[in-house]
């Protein structure tokens, strides 16, 4: 979810992130996340997105959601996790 602003008439109180949520599937997610950093593919996903300017904790949770959304299409088309076959860029 995108960060939410809350107004009350006029005034504009920021930006806040969404709190809702199971948080201990969040956990696990950030967890597992967290521990993928040793896969090379996992580990090039999350440097491209420091490489954005995102900080460590946001590029884990970009992470996470991206795993959680391989999980789920695994569980929507009921298939096995294939990977990608990774091709080296032609220079």
């Amino acid at each position: 979810m995108p960060p939410v602003t809350r107004r009350s008439g006029s005034s504009i109180r920021g930006e806040h992130p969404p709190r809702g949520g199971n948080k201990n599937l969040k956990r696990a997610f950030f967890l597992a996340a967290f521990a993928a950093l040793a896969d090379p593919v996992s580990r090039a996903y999350y440097d491209r997105k420091r490489a954005e300017g995102k900080r460590h904790n946001a590029a884990l949770i970009c992470l996470a959601r991206r795993r959680c959304d391989v999980l789920f299409a695994m569980l929507r088309d009921k298939i096995p996790y294939q990977p990608r076959p990774t091709t080296p860029i032609a220079a």
